[in-house]
């Protein structure tokens, strides 16, 4: 069997990434039923289906998630290659893609991007905000964001900020009202605005630790949403008590439109983290965004 052509592979991991092939096309500046014919071409001379194509969704088989994960880097570095060749002398041309969950946008990624782009103009950056968790090799990442305890193990990993805290906060109309909750128990008679998973579909426990005890509060409330940002609005309008990443609610600690209640309660975490397979460190636009990224760590403030 002969190896398989190029542009028809690329079309393969453009319609892996998408979930579709008219993004696909859109990414590939080509017609849809180019691409459709690409990836068939693709699957004749490999003699497997890679693609399960329903009206409405496309997904991988077995065979394409392998495909995915082996082809997607080699790909990569053979674009970066590509396009390198007209780059001015010191100057590296290429693409990074990042998935990050919301909360990292304002604290990780607004300033680095920032920076990066004033050192690098000729490196394109597309970043996708999505709170589930994402395979980054399936879905054709370069690397990703979020919280280290939800970063598989045979991933490299590289801190972006310093240890903080999960708070619980209400607004002062709120706590004004109905007082503030003194142990975890407490939480069961108040009203609190609950989040939904994106990835799971299953509401939120809150955590709250203690020296060496810890809690998972199934907190209830008459509003339930799956956006962050959303929650803390509500929250600050004294609609109920929130659960929040620290350092995202430091403005509105500072100002006063937000109050931490069960300080002493408020559970740790590590910080930030970006990750990434180890085969990505071939990448020259990764490990240059990687570079930017370590010397712009942000140590998350302290408000407590």
């Amino acid at each position: 069997m002969s190896s398989a052509p190029f542009a028809q592979l690329q079309a393969f991991l453009a319609v892996a990434h998408h979930r579709s092939f008219s993004r696909a096309a859109r990414e590939l500046g080509v017609s849809r039923s180019a691409v459709s014919q690409a990836v068939q071409q693709l699957e004749d001379e490999l003699r497997v289906v890679l693609l399960t194509r329903t009206t409405r969704s496309v997904a991988l088989t077995e065979a394409g998630q392998h495909l995915v994960a082996s082809a997607s880097p080699a790909v990569g570095q053979l674009l970066s290659a590509f396009t390198s060749v007209g780059a001015r002398q010191g100057e590296t041309i290429g693409r990074v893609r990042l998935t990050v969950p919301r909360v990292a946008v304002p604290l990780v990624i607004e300033p680095v991007v920032r920076e990066f782009r004033q050192r690098h103009p000729r490196i394109e950056i597309e970043i996708s905000v999505d709170d589930r968790l994402v395979n980054i090799v399936s879905e054709g990442y370069d690397a990703g964001v979020r919280f280290s305890d939800a970063i598989e193990r045979d991933m490299v990993q590289v801190r972006l900020t310093g240890a903080t805290r999960f708070v619980v906060v209400g607004a002062p109309s709120y706590l004004d009202r109905y007082g503030a909750p003194e142990r975890p128990r407490d939480l069961s008679k108040h009203e609190c605005i609950s989040y939904r998973s994106r990835t799971t579909g299953s509401l939120y426990a809150w955590e709250l630790e203690r020296g060496k005890r810890t809690w998972r509060v199934p907190v209830r409330g008459s509003i339930v949403t799956n956006d962050g940002v959303l929650a803390m609005s509500l929250v600050e309008q004294g609609l109920g008590l929130g659960y929040a990443f620290e350092p995202s609610v430091a403005n509105q600690l500072r100002s006063g439109r937000l109050r931490l209640v069960l300080e002493a309660y408020a559970a740790s975490v590590p910080g930030l983290f970006m990750y990434f397979p180890s085969t990505a460190q071939r990448s020259e636009a990764l490990r240059l965004f990687i570079e930017v990224a370590k010397e712009l760590v942000v140590r998350a403030p302290r408000t407590g």
